[in-house]
């Protein structure tokens, strides 16, 4: 795998990697979770690229807050799939843990552009 210098992306890859990976055992009928969670993960890994080469830095707090956005909605998709015991303990943790972490790089990342504006 291609690592980028931005650790933020770095970790919203290994997210979206994980989280294909285990989308394979969802029930037909919560397949709609699994495209969101698909969907949204390719959203968010997209418009963390976007915010990575925009110069205006009025645009890129804004994807950034975007990406925060997107980041919440995975997660509650997550909380969904496994309060609906698609996914166990064990996944629903290491889900929790990553997202974590891309939130906290993201509101980082947020407030050195805010310093410097």
């Amino acid at each position: 795998m291609q690592k980028d210098k931005f650790k933020v992306i770095n970790f919203i890859r290994e997210l979206l990697i994980n989280i294909d990976e285990h989308l394979e055992n969802f029930p037909k009928k919560d397949i709609e979770i699994k495209n969101r969670l698909r969907s949204n993960s390719y959203d968010l890994l997209e418009i963390a690229y976007e915010a990575n080469t925009c110069e205006d830095n009025k645009r890129k707090s804004m994807l950034i807050e975007k990406c925060i956005a997107k980041i919440k909605i995975i997660d509650f998709l997550i909380n969904l799939s496994y309060k609906k015991q698609i996914i166990n303990n064990k996944r629903y943790v290491k889900f929790g843990t990553a997202m974590d972490e891309i939130v906290k790089y993201l509101v980082g990342w947020k407030k050195s552009i805010n310093k410097g504006a």
